[in-house]
């Protein structure tokens, strides 16, 4: 076999972007998948030319090194601790679980296995954000002092998804306040945030928020904004401001067209990319192709199980803060 024997663990939306992208990586070898509704399998299998197998399978094969988990939350605990003991290679979607001492014990049997762990967080791997990223650890902009991150959905999922997500802190904004993390390169200690329901009364019948918003500080005093509303009119809003002692850097929305068109009624532009898996295309390929070259070359995973425990840890405070009407100190 040519590359690193992967299988994937649940073949819905999310595993299907990870089955398409492994295609586009030249060092991995997608071998199996597997799902309990055996049609996304057969799916799956046929796009990628993969074998179907159970999960059991999958999991002790001997030509399968790692494992991507891209399963609802509330089977990745199990299939963790399975995959691990195992000895398997763990790609895991976020949140790894929705109970932060549950995401310690992951963490443990990882650690105890010693095998490799990362955890999803895509939007690290964007282009631009990543870029970014670089111009600030190169000093570009100097200190960081106040970073601005802008997230809004085109519209709202569907209610019983609503009634499972956790709510929009861990579901929607844990992305952001990782991206918090990311890019102030401190750790929050304050967490303040509000929110309300907005758009659909059936989400806060279901016990959500549909708009929401926190402010996070760090000891030193820096501060990270985060807006979040499940309705953009426009397409998939998806922004990032840094602020620094010696400038700004701002990474824009991708639009569906770069060209401009002006008449007598003046400029416009086309409309944001709908939704994120055209606008993270090229993250979700980015992060499997660091996966698969940290086992190549041995070097450590990142995002780890400690970015995801402590996203989620954040997540909570966020939560509890808008419940509490308090800022919550970590």
């Amino acid at each position: 076999m040519i590359g690193i024997g992967i299988g994937i663990v649940g073949c819905g939306r999310i595993g299907v972007v990870h089955g398409t992208s492994l295609q586009r990586i030249a060092n991995a070898n997608l071998v199996a998948v597997s799902d309990p509704l055996e049609a996304n399998a057969a799916h799956l299998a046929k796009m990628t030319g993969a074998q179907v197998r159970s999960v059991d399978a999958l999991i002790e094969a001997d030509d399968i090194a790692a494992v991507i988990i891209a399963t609802p939350t509330t089977t990745h605990y199990e299939l963790i601790h399975k995959a691990a003991r195992a000895g398997k290679a763990i790609f895991c979607e976020k949140p790894i679980d929705m109970n932060a001492e549950r995401i310690r014990e992951c963490t443990a049997i990882v650690e105890e296995c010693g095998v490799p762990f990362m955890t999803g967080f895509n939007r690290r791997f964007d282009p631009g954000f990543s870029r970014l990223r670089y111009r600030i650890l190169r000093g570009d902009i100097g200190d960081v002092e106040l970073v601005t991150i802008l997230s809004r959905d085109p519209s709202p999922p569907p209610v019983d998804y609503i009634r499972s997500s956790g709510g929009i802190f861990r579901d929607m904004m844990i992305h952001d306040l990782d991206m918090a993390r990311f890019l102030i390169g401190e750790e929050p200690v304050t967490v303040h945030s509000v929110g309300s329901c907005l758009i659909d009364p059936a989400i806060g019948e279901a016990g959500d928020l549909d708009t929401a918003a926190a402010t996070l500080t760090t000891a030193s005093g820096k501060i990270c904004q985060i807006s979040n509303s499940r309705r953009a009119t426009y397409g998939y809003d998806q922004r990032v401001e840094v602020h620094g002692s010696k400038g700004m850097l701002r990474a824009e929305n991708m639009l569906d067209s770069n060209i401009e068109f002006a008449d007598e009624n003046g400029f416009r532009r086309a409309p944001a990319q709908p939704f994120f898996l055209e606008r993270y295309h090229a993250a979700y390929i980015a992060e499997l192709t660091s996966f698969t070259r940290a086992l190549e070359t041995g070097h450590a995973m990142s995002p780890s199980a400690i970015d995801g425990l402590k996203a989620q840890q954040l997540a909570d405070a966020a939560s509890r803060s808008a419940e509490d009407g308090c800022v919550v100190r970590l």
